[in-house]
């Protein structure tokens, strides 16, 4: 069970995500803070260490001071994991949209295609899938590994083009990845079964159970937060 200055920490970092505060931006007073959520200065202090050692803000002492965002924050959320980019000329969130929207297309076809090397080869990502939990940005990696490891299977060549050409983009532009909040280590277990899932229903060729898994995953893909968006557009 988490502390109370964590459980602050959390809906502090959670606050500027979703306000998209630029980095130096002055995000309250450390009494304002105090007063809002009610709490000792000791249990603020602690919360506020721990967004310092996160490096989301910096705590200045003076007239001119308080608690300043010490980084830009994410620019999306994926599950559990947040991910900062930079150079990308689209919004990333299209971009996670357009690969789900490809993942789910693969899995399908690949269902009616796949051959018992492909299934070994399935497994193997798998297994790389698993390896790489303990780190946000390799599990990111071994994620899109596994899933080009089904366009593969899938046999659309042009699609897989399409698909190689947004990881590629995702992969170039990234620049930070981590894991948020305390639940991450279980959630990424249960993504990880997910996975595990949709590579057995694939080899299986059991398109109910697929259609089952695929549900799930969306569901495991879905924004904890994202950037503002423009008038007019939906999420």
């Amino acid at each position: 069970m988490s502390s109370i200055p964590e459980r602050i920490a959390a809906d502090l970092e959670q606050e500027i995500l979703e306000r998209r505060l630029e980095s130096g931006a002055r995000f309250a007073l450390r009494t304002e803070l105090i007063d809002r959520f009610g709490v000792s200065a000791n249990a603020m202090n602690e919360a506020l260490r721990i967004l310092r050692e996160r490096d989301v803000v910096q705590v200045k002492p003076g007239a001119q001071g308080g608690v300043f965002i010490s980084q830009p924050p994410p620019q999306v959320r994926l599950g559990v994991i947040d991910l900062w980019f930079r150079g990308l000329s689209v919004d990333a969130v299209d971009l996670f949209e357009a690969r789900s929207m490809l993942e789910d297309g693969f899995a399908q076809t690949a269902a009616e295609r796949a051959t018992p090397q492909d299934a070994r080869d399935l497994a193997w990502a798998l297994e790389e899938l698993r390896d790489a939990r303990g780190v946000a940005r390799d599990y990111l990696e071994a994620n899109m590994r596994f899933h080009s490891a089904i366009a593969r299977v899938a046999r659309v060549p042009v699609l897989a083009g399409m698909y190689e050409s947004i990881v590629t983009l995702l992969r170039g532009t990234l620049v930070r990845a981590e894991f948020a909040g305390d639940q991450a280590e279980q959630v990424i277990e249960q993504n990880v079964e997910v996975h595990a899932r949709l590579a057995k229903a694939i080899t299986a060729r059991d398109h109910a159970a697929l259609a089952e898994v695929l549900i799930d995953h969306r569901a495991d893909l879905v924004r904890i937060s994202e950037p503002s968006r423009s008038p007019g557009r939906s999420a």
